[in-house]
């Protein structure tokens, strides 16, 4: 698997994550600090011609380093709810094709302490390249498990008592209105075509952001995001208080 940016690069490689780092010809105190980090883990580092990047980057923005990652561990549902804190929270994916999406969700997943992302293996965007970018480095922190049917991944959560609350526009219950306080899991669906049918019913709980502009609905990012740090106040609230 292949990421690329300063940012990306810097998390994996403190993950440990990262086989080999590829550089090209830009010197800075960053590019200088990434080196002998991958030194320092043992890292392989090969210097490369930009072309060579651009290739590697597909015409991403590399920032003049590109790295190689080991294989991702295959986690299951069950995996990462035996290694979920408590109360759980999980965010399902039905459908996010879009790879500066499905990063953009890792990251506000793994800033909100989420402790894993659950998605679709068909049609699934790659966790490297633009992904990966938009993760920021989140990917290297963030649990994902792959499977092959969200409905019955939703079933599997449902069954180890998470409570599951899909967002769909046209719901009745408003999103702030969910007690996150209790384990949960966060189903967002696909661009455009929102949750598919036989995964909307199986949620146990429908939630709406109400839309007050022109504008009928949120990225799904962007509504991962509002959601999941609504989930984080929410628990943090009984402390504060």
């Amino acid at each position: 698997m292949i990421i690329y940016g300063i940012n990306p690069v810097r998390e994996a490689l403190l993950a440990g994550h990262v086989v080999e780092l590829r550089v090209g010809p830009r010197t800075d105190n960053r590019m200088d600090e990434l080196i002998e980090a991958a030194r320092q883990a043992g890292v392989r580092v090969q210097r490369l011609p930009r072309e060579a990047l651009d290739r590697q980057a597909r015409g991403g923005v590399h920032q003049g380093v590109v790295a190689q990652l080991a294989e991702r561990p295959r986690l299951r549902v069950r995996d990462l709810v035996a290694a979920a804190r408590s109360p759980a929270l999980f965010v399902v994916l039905d459908g996010v094709e879009d790879p500066h999406n499905v990063g953009a969700v890792a990251r506000s997943a793994e800033a909100a302490g989420a402790d894993g992302l659950i998605r679709q293996q068909r049609r699934a965007a790659a966790l490297d390249g633009a992904a990966a970018k938009a993760a920021a480095g989140a990917l290297d922190h963030l649990r994902v498990a792959d499977v092959v049917n969200v409905a019955r991944a939703i079933e599997d959560l449902k069954e180890a008592g998470i409570w599951t609350i899909g967002l769909a526009g046209d719901a009745g219950t408003s999103w702030t209105a969910i007690d996150f306080r209790l384990p949960s899991a966060i189903v967002l669906g696909g661009e455009g075509q929102g949750l598919r049918r036989l995964v909307r019913e199986r949620c146990d709980r429908l939630a709406a952001i109400p839309m007050l502009g022109r504008v009928q609905s949120l990225n799904v990012s962007a509504a991962a995001a509002v959601v999941l740090f609504e989930a984080v106040r929410q628990r943090r609230e009984p402390a504060a208080g």
